[in-house]
């Protein structure tokens, strides 16, 4: 067995070798100890732990930028925070933003070791956990064996998979596990955004290339440099842009919008799509030699009707998330409410039984979720083999409906302004652009 490592961050010399003294022991455990907290930043982009210990007050980069860094660079990396000022508030935003417990000061050396032990044991259960995805069944073990494969290489990889499946979890696992992982892992929803503001974002501009360009400015392209950029939806992308990519590819080179020099990038592309793009390609919808290009390596990511074993391990997975992310009690899931939920279809894959495991919690009233926690779609006993697929259709019209006059009213309000009517709708702009693509909506033709 491979020996467990621990980093111990604080400004205090003095809790740097209590730590060590307690948590010295018999078991293959190495401990290095840190004072300053952006060294320690620096040392997880080129060194792997099991475990990050760091004090929440620190000079420089408090405990939560760590926590935040440590969520970046090493995703699989479990923290646990110290604090000196146990408050609820300060535990709460440490616990929501990815540590899994806090330790109080001055604390003894078994609440030390206990605290330790859990977030130890809760990172070895690798069995049933890869990074951020869980699961046991051959088809995702598949996929981890996969990961583990590409990632120790610099090769391109193509992602496929039905919405809701996990495309982007395999692409940032990739991220983390390879040698690129110190730099940016930068995510584009190739289908979010209108062709010409893609452009912008990818390739950056220079001043005055178009009305407004006050100023030159890096395109996503450039910022992720020495890094990862991952195209989500890459069949999204128009016949222009993907002339374009396909160039980068080639070259390594790119100009920005409106400028004359060729500006050098090394980066890797990790593509995903929910089509079936080989489809697109013989339909002359995606460019064959792209195409080529990024499928060196294809991984497919399979739906969650494929992996029904895997469902009460997720289940289980996002009730302890949400219970301890709501402060709720709710610790487990009845036997009745867990066949019922193996049995279902999962038309939306594990992005919809996350939100149903949201609800059940929400509206739990007991430490157990039970069938009356979970929407009324289960009540009929839906099933792989009755009638889900009618539900959902039947739902799908309304809440089309109810979009399409919702987008056409705060467009109308807002004269054709995208942006003003993303913003009173509280959305992020790339997922406005995304619903207006969705129901063909141009804002253009809202403008007087």
């Amino acid at each position: 067995m491979s020996k467990i490592r621990i980093l111990v961050v604080d400004d205090e010399i003095e809790m740097l070798e209590t730590c060590r003294d307690i948590l010295a022991s018999d078991r293959e455990i190495e401990i290095v100890t840190e004072p300053r907290s952006r060294v320690a930043a620096e040392l997880m982009k080129t060194e792997a732990f099991d475990l990050l210990l760091a004090d929440l007050k620190m000079p420089e980069m408090d405990g939560l930028a760590l926590l935040q860094h440590a969520r970046k660079v090493s995703p699989e990396t479990m923290v646990v925070m110290f604090t000196g000022f146990p408050t609820v508030e300060t535990a709460v935003e440490a616990v929501k933003k990815g540590a899994f417990d806090y330790v109080t000061k001055p604390f003894t050396p078994d609440q030390l070791r206990v605290a330790v032990d859990r977030a130890l044991e809760r990172n070895r259960f690798t069995e049933d956990r890869f990074d951020q995805m869980i699961g046991k069944s051959p088809a995702i073990r598949r996929v981890f064996r996969l990961i583990e494969r590409v990632a120790a290489t610099d090769s391109d990889v193509l992602i496929r998979g039905e919405s809701g499946t996990g495309k982007e979890l395999v692409a940032r696992s990739i991220h983390a596990r390879g040698k690129r992982r110190g730099a940016h892992f930068v995510p584009v929803d190739c289908g979010a955004i209108p062709e010409n503001l893609l452009e912008n974002e990818l390739f950056g501009h220079e001043r005055g290339a178009y009305t407004g360009a006050q100023g030159s400015s890096m395109g996503l392209l450039e910022f992720a440099h020495k890094g990862t950029l991952f195209l989500d939806e890459i069949c999204e992308l128009h016949p222009t842009l993907q002339a374009k990519l396909l160039r980068v590819l080639q070259e390594r080179q790119f100009r920005r919008v409106g400028g004359i020099r060729l500006i050098d990038v090394d980066l890797r592309i990790v593509a995903a799509t929910n089509r079936e793009i080989d489809l697109e390609v013989r339909e002359k919808r995606f460019r064959e030699d792209l195409f080529y290009r990024i499928n060196v390596v294809r991984i497919e990511v399979p739906p969650l009707r494929d992996r029904k074993e895997d469902i009460p391990l997720l289940a289980a997975g996002f009730l302890r998330r949400y219970g301890r992310e709501w402060g709720k009690g709710v610790s487990e899931i009845d036997p009745e409410a867990m066949e019922v939920l193996s049995r279902f279809s999962w038309p939306g894959n594990v992005r919809e039984l996350q939100n149903v495991i949201k609800r059940a919690v929400v509206l739990c009233r007991g430490d157990r979720v039970t069938t009356e926690d979970l929407p009324e779609i289960f009540e009929t006993g839906a099933s792989p083999g009755n009638d889900s697929s009618k539900f959902f259709s039947m739902r799908e019209v309304k809440v089309r409906a109810f979009e399409l006059e919702y987008l056409r009213s705060l467009l109308a309000r807002h004269k054709g302004d995208a942006a003003r009517a993303a913003e009173e709708a509280d959305l992020p702009r790339g997922t406005f652009y995304r619903l207006l693509k969705k129901h063909q909506l141009r804002p253009e033709s809202f403008k007087p």
